[in-house]
């Protein structure tokens, strides 16, 4: 992009600048640390200018955008056409109280639902089930079987609102009920629009909700991939989830890293199982995370939707442009938000959500000033959402594509973001992939060593958290939190009692057993899933149905 020459005159007028304008100002006012580095660790040179870019090719690196490698975004005028879907994540308690939530939400001008289970529909227990006892409608929504989910999504027209779902382990249940109640609406599965986030990978390194263990946690990965390539053709398979690794304390090259490497894992076994590449990849999304420091964060996304898209021209012969584009949700970092001064968490996620943005996300959740203490309240979300929406239409930031390319620092942070996430991917590689390198133990590691460094410089004061390691302040008590009412376990108990009263138990046991069986073959489980949720089979059943095939997975501990 820039001549030798000017090269050569521009680094001799750089030595020059450093030499008296800078020294001289640094003599009389120090720099504030001997090395400035991002929230990665990454060093931050005082000054980039084209000798830090000096090799990059603009067609071969940027290019346009909605062009390979989609560096600058995955569409031609991105947001000048079609702003992102704002979802706010959302679920608790009863179906009942989510449901009244999801209308608000709308209401307010939320354009997509993102729903939050409890712990126990999450790792496939239903709430009358001994390990359930004080987690019921804690977390996220209750959810025990179809007539659940059919309160759930009461007076939301399905074909209408594209829905996420925060699943992993059974996700192809909770899919097989949206199914099934899209169905009752009268809406085909063909009209279904939204994502399931089945991303059982890295539970096993960073969220810990799983049931199975890997292969056959694979093998239903790939089942409905094939399921919904043939019948659900706007499902988002699959969100492969960076999210959890940088919430349990990866950095953002490690986030990228990670993801992706899982991502490789579920392409490679969706190859395996008999899949075209170019069948399934176009509905392949991901989900990443955005923290406090805004270039890398921006710089992050481009380098990993760059990196995608190399990997699946290059490693996987994708012929299909849409196979090669990352297309993925972000939510700001949980991780960041503080209990101290919970105010100052605003302005947290407004830094993170201009990230997203900034970096070209096609869908944002924002989260509310008062998470770090306890499920939010309409108030709360209601600015977290607002926040989104002062972005979208106030700050200018969405009239050009990719307002941010061309800076020499956000294009070094991009490149040096990419090389390290492949030097990652590669020693993977060596070891065998991701699975291989989850059941060693190094990406779990890894993230471990990082997460420690992480809270080391916050204790040796390196690192400031405004309200908690300084800018301290004398605080009341938190007042007017949301809190889920204890009865929701009991409420839950006595609708679950009362179901299994009134269905037809005998056409249950016959489709429950069909599953186990069908689980030992190679056949397709969705449709037979399909068939137990309309049964009115629980959650807990059907995953029990599985685990007597299946097993389940214990988890290895490194230190």
């Amino acid at each position: 992009m820039f001549d030798k020459e000017s090269l050569e005159r521009l680094e001799q007028e750089k030595a020059r600048w450093e030499n008296s304008t800078v020294k001289k100002v640094i003599e009389k006012t120090p720099e504030r640390y001997e090395r400035f580095h991002t929230g990665s660790n990454l060093e931050v040179n005082r000054l980039y200018t084209p000798l830090d870019v000096q090799e990059m090719d603009y067609m071969k690196d940027l290019g346009f955008p909605g062009e390979y490698p989609f560096t600058r975004g995955i569409q031609p005028t991105m947001y000048r056409g079609r702003l992102w879907t704002m979802r706010q994540y959302a679920g608790f308690g009863t179906a009942e109280e989510s449901n009244k939530r999801y209308k608000y939400l709308l209401s307010q001008g939320q354009t997509g639902l993102s729903v939050a289970f409890d712990l126990p529909t999450q790792i496939g227990y239903d709430s009358d089930h001994p390990l359930a006892q004080g987690e019921v409608g804690k977390v996220g929504v209750a959810i025990d079987s179809l007539k659940d989910m059919e309160t759930l999504f009461d007076g939301i027209p399905l074909d209408k609102v594209s829905t996420s779902m925060t699943i992993n382990a059974p996700a192809a249940i909770l899919l097989a009920m949206y199914i099934a109640v899209a169905e009752k609406q009268g809406v085909s599965s063909d009209k279904l629009s939204g994502t399931i986030q089945n991303d059982i990978l890295k539970e096993y390194v960073a969220r810990g909700t799983y049931i199975f263990p890997p292969e056959p946690s694979m093998r239903l990965i790939t089942d409905i991939f094939e399921f919904c390539s043939k019948h659900v053709p706007k499902w988002n398979t699959i969100s492969i989830s960076g999210y959890h690794i940088r919430e349990a304390g990866a950095t953002a090259v490690q986030e990228v890293a990670f993801t992706l490497a899982n991502g490789i894992a579920y392409v490679e076994a969706a190859i395996k199982a008999g899949l075209d590449v170019d069948e399934f990849a176009p509905r392949l999304s991901f989900f990443f995370n955005a923290h406090n420091d805004l270039f890398e964060e921006v710089a992050k996304f481009r380098a990993a939707r760059r990196l995608w898209a190399k990997i699946m021209k290059e490693r996987f012969k994708a012929k299909d442009p849409k196979s090669m584009m990352l297309r993925f949700h972000t939510q700001t970092a949980g991780s960041t938000l503080t209990a101290q001064q919970p105010d100052n968490n605003i302005v947290r996620v407004t830094i993170q959500a201009l990230a997203a943005v900034l970096g070209g996300t096609q869908s944002l959740h924002t989260n509310s000033r008062d998470e770090a203490l306890a499920l939010p309240t309409e108030e709360s979300v209601r600015i977290a959402l607002r926040t989104q929406q002062i972005i979208a239409y106030e700050s200018g930031v969405t009239e050009t594509v990719d307002p941010l390319a061309g800076s020499y620092y956000v294009e070094h942070l991009t490149n040096l973001i990419e090389q390290k996430a492949m030097e990652y991917i590669k020693k993977i590689d060596e070891l065998g992939g991701a699975p291989k390198a989850i059941e060693k133990g190094y990406i779990q590691q890894e993230i471990q060593d990082s997460a420690y460094r992480y809270q080391q410089e916050i204790e040796s004061g390196r690192r400031i958290v405004v309200g908690v390691n300084k800018f301290q302040i004398e605080e009341e008590p938190p007042k007017n939190l949301l809190k889920v009412d204890p009865e929701v376990e009991k409420i839950q108990k006595e609708k679950l009692s009362k179901l299994k009263a009134t269905r037809d138990n005998l056409a249950v046991k016959n489709a429950l057993e069909e599953l186990s069986k069908k689980a030992m073959s190679n056949e397709n489980l969705m449709p037979t899933i399909i068939t137990c949720v309309k049964t009115y089979a629980t959650l807990g059943e059907i995953c029990d149905a599985l685990r007597r095939v299946f097993g389940e997975y214990k988890a290895t501990v490194s230190f």
